[in-house]
């Protein structure tokens, strides 16, 4: 019988990171994206994530995450499985993560049309 090792990556300790490191990293909206993913979904693979980017990316982006103190990531075989940290996060920075992930989208020409505005 084997038995299956979960290797939990380091993660940094939120006490010593800075809301503008969590802001930065929110800040880009692939990573915006894979943050509500996650929210949604518990946890993911890596590879599980649709995303319109390369594999490359995607490992980069989560790698800023999980630096940023805002994902955790655990090794389960040959998989990279992440999570929120949105407990963790919730007591260092009480009612952020749910700001930003319940905030609107930005409306574009594409959401709003085009028509008025050019004063017609």
């Amino acid at each position: 019988m084997q038995v299956s090792e979960h290797v939990r990556l380091p993660q940094p300790d939120l006490a010593r990171i800075d809301i503008g490191t969590v802001l930065h990293a929110l800040a880009d909206p692939v990573r915006l994206r894979i943050v509500r993913m996650l929210t949604e979904a518990g946890e993911a693979a890596c590879g599980a994530l649709d995303l319109p980017v390369k594999p490359s990316t995607v490992t980069h982006h989560m790698r800023t995450l999980r630096e940023s103190g805002l994902v955790e990531m655990e090794l389960r075989g040959n998989s990279r499985v992440s999570k929120v940290r949105r407990e963790e996060l919730d007591q260092r920075f009480p009612g952020l993560l749910a700001a930003i992930l319940g905030a609107p989208p930005a409306v574009t020409d594409e959401t709003a049309g085009t028509e008025g505005r050019d004063g017609r």
